[in-house]
């Protein structure tokens, strides 16, 4: 073993590789030891931080090695005997336990940073020192001034130090400023009139303090790195052009230990290099690209959030974008292409328990509107459908019923993003089945009219009308719930009501001929809906020209029924067949229709509102604590009842809704809100704020 003989002179820095002995403990090098030398301007008179002086007294036993002793800025000659005895036994173990006060790191370090941009060793000394300091910026990331100071001392290191093309791109700022090596790299790139690589642009935006990362972005990092450049590429191929800025890059580091500035002005192939620091736009198209970006990682960030241990799943996977699907294998994908394809070859139908079952890995006891929701995602962006559609959907199907799979004809990403037409007439299918199924079957004049108003309906593309016939299958295969139609029914509103009503009168218009057991099917619609059975004959009539008899299909012979009066009660409440036309041409209205009263329910209860302990809600103010108790008792919401209840309290809904789901995001590490059909709570944190409501921790 090599002794310094720095004690024995004046003393300086023992290099890695020789070992000096203090007080009695074996340091092994990389530390400055003797009379520590003045620093800084001269009336500071101050003394070099980092030298360990020999002649200072050293305590027997160490201090706890969390002491608050040491000061922001310690200095070996200015800190307590046992302070120096704690320093000393760190670095004789190899300056690697983790728990010591960060304060004795950075006078480690202090020397460190010294000997490298003051001493300016040889190049072989220069790899080492900087290989230290990435060690304990490693072994201390935790810490966020470690994070920064050490940070900048290896990027800056790495610029005075290292040739240019060793450079790689940085994603994750660890101070206020650009780093100096996306600064510079970038900088030489515009300098010279070539294109900013996708790579390089993404370095820039994540470092340079503007970035606005949503959810997905800081959940799903790796995901949305690799979806930003596919998608940077495709608006940029080769990179953006950025013009030259007129200043040339200066930069001045800014010692940890305040004992010195280094002003650098660097060069690339001996030139100066562009400032970028005074560009904005391309951060800015950055920007845009980030949020096309999040928006396609959404559903796959919001599955995580719910499924943190189900990463590697076939339903997460299916959920990524198809840009970056081959970045990111699933070895069970073309195992559930295959099944689910062979399923569709026969009749389409599978048992619901089974798909769930393909997608979680087992069968589940029950059902619920998430788990559809999740599933037709994950197969649409397989190319492949299911019916009933999760979001749009008369009911869902029972845990012992079937659903059904048909080919979609191409990958689909945004399920919900249908167009009027086709909510209109799903709508009308789902009644129209509920009319069908009204005598025990679905008999084949019914059969047809579903059939015709699938294949005629006014839908956006191909891909809409396989959706309305898989739907209308399914309405047709599994025997409607009546219960449940009562049940949804009964409370709706008027207006609803309304809409409901021209939605079954059009259905039974549909082949401009009514038959018996359509009429008693749209009785027991009204019936539900709290309306007197005699307006089904005003309002059949109402449909045509109110002096034009009405034609009346002859009975089908195995169906029996009632025939239609033909004379209308003088004293009912008629249909606004003009009223009707304007609710049937509302898309949005539709949509509320379908999202209150036939949205699929998860099976089981509602949770229960619990009293509230005072520190449920800290950082809610007294409003949006309120709103938070009244959301989380109920498992879902429509739009409209909570636009009323942010009416109510005179402010935004949007605002409203952000401010409890960041606050829900920084609590709970997840929103509570979710906006699938409406809105919906999250039953996993609704449950934890009740947990914490109730006095739990």
């Amino acid at each position: 073993m090599k002794i310094s003989s720095a004690i024995r002179s004046k003393g300086g820095w023992v290099p890695s590789g020789e070992t000096v002995v203090v007080a009695g403990r074996h340091i092994s090098g990389m530390v400055y030891v003797g009379t520590p030398p003045s620093v800084g301007e001269s009336y500071y008179r101050q003394t070099c931080r980092a030298y360990i002086d020999p002649a200072l007294s050293v305590a027997r036993l160490p201090a706890d090695p969390y002491s608050d002793e040491l000061g922001y800025w310690p200095s070996y000659s200015d800190i307590p005997a046992r302070c120096r005895a704690t320093y000393l036994d760190w670095l004789a173990d190899g300056a690697s336990s983790k728990y010591i006060n960060i304060g004795y790191v950075f006078l480690y370090f202090y020397g460190l940073e010294r000997r490298l941009f003051v001493d300016k060793p040889q190049h072989h000394e220069q790899a080492l020192i900087i290989a230290e300091a990435e060690r304990l910026l490693e072994l201390y990331a935790a810490n966020h001034s470690i994070r920064r100071y050490l940070g900048e001392f290896v990027e800056t290191a790495s610029i005075v130090f290292a040739r240019e093309g060793q450079i790689e791109p940085i994603y994750e700022s660890r101070s206020w400023e650009l780093p100096l090596p996306v600064r510079i790299k970038i900088g030489s790139m515009v300098r010279d009139g070539e294109r900013v690589s996708a790579e390089w642009i993404l370095s820039w935006y994540l470092c340079s303090g503007y970035a606005n990362l949503r959810t997905p972005a800081r959940r799903c990092t790796k995901e949305f790195r690799a979806l930003f450049l596919v998608l940077h590429e495709k608006k940029y191929p080769g990179g953006q052009k950025v013009r030259k800025p007129k200043g040339q890059l200066q930069y001045r580091y800014r010692a940890a230990s305040s004992e010195f500035d280094l002003d650098l002005k660097p060069t690339v192939d001996g030139d100066p290099v562009s400032d970028i620091t005074s560009l904005s736009a391309p951060v800015n198209r950055a920007q845009l690209i980030a949020e096309e970006a999040s928006d396609a990682l959404d559903k796959y960030s919001r599955f995580l959030g719910r499924n943190s241990d189900r990463g590697d799943s076939i339903e997460a996977h299916a959920l990524l974008p198809i840009e970056i699907r081959d970045q990111f294998p699933c070895a069970g994908m073309d195992a559930l292409e295959n099944w689910a394809k062979s399923i569709i070859s026969a009749d389409g139908l599978v048992a619901v328990t089974e798909l769930i079952e393909k997608l979680e890995g087992s069968a589940p006891d029950r059902i619920g509107k998430r788990q559809l929701t999740d599933a037709a995602d994950a197969l649409a962006g397989l190319a492949i459908g299911m019916a009933p559609d999760p979001r749009f959907a008369l009911r869902a199907p029972k845990v012992d019923e079937v659903v059904v799979l048909f080919d979609l004809g191409e990958p689909v990403l945004m399920l919900e993003d249908v167009s009027g037409g086709y909510q209109q007439a799903l709508l009308e299918m789902a009644l129209g089945s509920f009319i069908a199924h009204a005598d025990g079957e679905v008999v084949e004049a019914e059969h047809l009219r579903l059939v015709e108003l699938a294949t005629t309906a006014p839908v956006a593309n191909d891909q809409e009308r396989r959706r309305l016939h898989a739907n209308r299958f399914w309405f047709e295969a599994v025997k409607p719930d009546m219960n449940m139609l009562r049940k949804r029914l009964k409370s709706a509103s008027s207006e609803d009501s309304l809409t409901l009503r021209a939605a079954a009168i059009a259905m039974a218009h549909a082949d401009m001929a009514i038959v018996p057991e359509e009429v008693a099917g749209i009785e027991k619609i009204y019936t539900a809906l709290g309306l007197d059975r005699s307006l089904v004959y005003t309002d059949l009539h109402a449909r045509d020209v109110t002096d034009a008899p009405v034609s009346v299909r002859n009975a089908i012979a195995e169906a029996g029924g009632e025939s239609i009066p033909e004379d209308t009660l003088s004293n009912a409440v008629t249909l606004d067949m003009s009223k009707i036309a304007q609710i049937r041409s509302n898309t949005d209205r539709v949509s509320s229709v379908l999202g209150e009263i036939f949205g699929a329910d998860v099976e089981g209860s509602s949770p229960k509102e619990v009293p509230v302990s005072d520190s449920s809600f800290e950082g809610l103010d007294t409003i949006h604590s309120a709103f938070v108790q009244e959301l989380i008792a109920e498992v879902s919401w429509s739009a409209d009842k909570l636009a009323g209840i942010a009416a109510v309290n005179k402010l935004p809904l949007a605002g409203m809704i952000e401010t409890v789901n960041e606050w829900s995001f920084e609590t709970h590490g997840e929103m509570l809100i979710d906006d699938y059909d409406g809105y919906e709570i999250l039953p996993e944190i609704a449950e934890a704020i009740r947990h914490t409501m109730n006095g739990g921790n």
